[in-house]
């Protein structure tokens, strides 16, 4: 079978090495974290992404429902396959419950560290047009509802140079500093298969996807 996977940079590092653990080549279209700012231009950017697809038998989504992003989207020819997850984030716990016993963190990975329009960039932004009184007052409010920051080892990077950068995003906002061990089970096992229905939202050729189909694994 010739599948396509697309992936969210975020999750590169993972996604790679999920794919070398697996031995798969597969061709990858990743997509810009910061369509995940904007639904609607990310759910533009998956259509287009589905509808090139026309010389691959299968599509493997590496992401998760992202805000509900995927609803509406549409398959042409082939089957898509999608995680039971609400987000990336998610992938690297194996679970929602898992991620939710973590309550009160703000998740950080290497690739997230990478981009361009995380947190950070916008702190950044921020501080250069309102000035720093206006900023603070605007990132304590984003922030008031979290304890820490959490950077997520997967293994799958060199965790102290990240570690470095989270604790510089902690101090700033006043915030706990952890390192949580996550895994990229859930990846290998999108690229391996099976895909059981509790774990996996299976997109039939030709099938728009609703807000019906988009629970979530526990």
């Amino acid at each position: 079978m010739k599948n396509l996977v697309i992936g969210c940079r975020t999750l590169e590092n993972e996604l790679l090495a999920a794919m070398k653990l697996c031995e798969k080549t597969y061709t990858v279209r990743w997509i810009d974290a910061r369509l995940h700012n904007v639904k609607e231009k990310l759910n533009h950017s998956l259509q287009s992404i589905i509808d090139s697809a026309q010389d691959y038998d299968r599509i493997l989504m590496a992401t998760g429902f992202c805000g509900n992003a995927i609803d509406g989207l549409k398959t042409s020819r082939i089957p898509v396959i999608i995680p039971r997850v609400d987000d990336c984030t998610s992938l690297l716990f194996n679970s929602c419950k898992n991620r939710q016993a973590h309550a009160g963190s703000y998740f950080l990975t290497e690739g997230w560290l990478r981009g361009d329009s995380n947190i950070w960039a916008e702190y950044q932004y921020s501080l250069k047009k309102y000035g720093e009184k206006l900023t603070q007052k605007i990132f304590r409010t984003m922030f008031e509802h979290y304890r820490q920051i959490a950077l997520l080892d997967t293994g799958c990077y060199p965790i102290a140079p990240s570690l470095a950068q989270a604790q510089v995003i902690a101090d700033t906002f006043s915030l706990e500093c952890a390192v949580i061990p996550v895994t990229i089970d859930f990846l290998t096992q999108l690229l391996n298969g099976p895909w059981d229905s509790e774990r996996f939202l299976t997109v039939l050729p030709n099938t728009e996807i609703t807000a019906s189909d988009l629970t979530v694994t526990c």
